[in-house]
């Protein structure tokens, strides 16, 4: 792994916001996952569209694409950048859900932190809509599992 300077810390060491002011604009996107794990018996209401809350999958879609575009309010070094692009992509497994999202912008900075807060809220979404039939739901696994485009250029996870 190639050492950079951690450059959100200012002479005095005090954090500060990373100047990007000078760098072009380029086309990057990020890829990021994680689990929702739950008992079997919410698998099956998932399943069969029963689940008393009402749409699952569709509410955690909206709260991962809206988390994407809300992600300097959360991280307060993070830079306000345009999401021109989100896709949330939930699948119903035997253990829970599993959740993708892909965010894609063309800025001066990438979306690797709004696509991991986007997958991170999708997946607070779930265990919302779930909690009342089992306060055992959790999230695991919240992990990039790629990024193109910056001076970095690409990189994949190579357990993925």
């Amino acid at each position: 792994m190639t050492q950079h300077p951690f450059t959100h810390l200012d002479e005095a060491g005090a954090a500060r916001m990373v100047d990007v002011t000078t760098k072009q604009p380029t086309a990057r996107a990020a890829t990021a996952a994680g689990t929702v794990r739950v008992a079997p018996a919410v698998v099956a209401l998932l399943r069969s569209g029963e689940v008393p809350k009402g749409d699952v999958l569709a509410v955690a879609r909206i709260a991962g694409i809206q988390a994407a575009k809300r992600t300097p309010d959360l991280l307060p070094l993070a830079h306000v950048i345009g999401v021109h692009g989100c896709e949330v992509a939930l699948t119903i497994a035997d253990h829970g859900v599993d959740i993708t999202a892909t965010v894609r912008t063309a800025d001066r900075t990438g979306v690797e932190m709004e696509a991991l807060t986007s997958v991170a809220v999708a997946a607070l979404a779930v265990v919302d809509m779930v909690k009342g039939i089992d306060r055992s739901a959790h999230i695991t696994d919240v992990r990039l599992l790629e990024k193109q485009g910056g001076r970095s250029g690409h990189w994949r996870r190579e357990d993925a």
